[in-house]
């Protein structure tokens, strides 16, 4: 237990746990990223795949948990670091050293905030539903599957099955601009945190090296921009009407 809590105490126990959460959490994007991309399918993919996720039970709840615990820790982590930094260095250090580091570097901790802040509407919005109307939400329930559902070439929801219009529903989220600029904004931010947070993992566990930096750095620019452009694309496609609700019964929700 001693070694338990030193390991939490020490600014590098931390470091590393920012680091093991780091690699879960962009995980979890990657995937959440591939699994949204479904969209530009035919809509029995993306209800197919939400069915899935769902049937899931108990599993997707022990991800769901694993996944809480990651950013608490994430955050936690990232705070206290912050606070010890800011309490060692003087000002005329803290000076330069903002003149020297980069903007993603700069703005990680408020990136940071702000990128909770948005998961946390988005779960409401589109996992929850808290932030859709109850007619809206009952208008998502009539699906039914015309094709199989499989993963690795293995049927996993059947043809025929009713399940929630998740294509519909992501649709019409974004068509509420103040909606799919937010998500915009936010998803250019988490991208950016995503920039200085590989480059930092990789260094702090010791697989950064003065030799390869630059083609590290190159190839999380490349990886970043492609996050945020395939995120980009989603609500995009929708504000410019090449995506629209399957059901000509739902209408978008009416602007407040």
């Amino acid at each position: 237990m001693n070694l338990v809590g030193s390991f939490f105490r020490s600014s590098i126990g931390r470091k590393i746990l920012m680091a093991v959460t780091g690699v879960i959490l962009i995980g979890f994007v990657i995937g959440h990223l591939v699994g949204n991309l479904q969209i530009f399918s035919h809509p029995d993919h993306i209800n197919g795949y939400a069915q899935f996720l769902h049937q899931l039970g108990p599993l997707l709840w022990v991800a769901r948990i694993g996944l809480i615990v990651a950013v608490v820790v994430h955050i936690w982590a990232a705070t206290v670091l912050t606070l010890e930094n800011k309490a060692a260095r003087g000002s005329n250090y803290g000076f330069k050293h903002t003149i020297q580091a980069t903007l993603a570097s700069r703005a990680m901790r408020w990136t940071g905030y702000i990128v909770l802040a948005f998961l946390i509407y988005h779960l409401a919005h589109f996992t929850l539903g808290a932030a859709q109307s109850a007619t809206f939400k009952d208008n998502l329930k009539s699906y039914v599957l015309t094709a199989d559902y499989r993963v690795a070439g293995f049927p996993v929801v059947n043809a025929g099955t009713k399940v929630a219009d998740v294509y519909s529903m992501v649709i019409l989220g974004f068509q509420s601009p103040i909606v799919a600029v937010f998500y915009i904004i936010a998803v250019g931010l988490l991208s950016l945190h995503l920039l200085h947070g590989i480059d930092s993992l990789f260094q702090t566990l010791g697989l950064r090296s003065n030799k390869w930096s630059g083609c590290l750095r190159k190839v999380a620019i490349v990886f970043c921009l492609a996050y945020f452009v395939g995120n980009l694309a989603i609500p995009g496609a929708v504000l410019a009407g090449k995506l629209s609700p399957q059901s000509a019964k739902i209408s978008a929700p009416a602007q407040r």
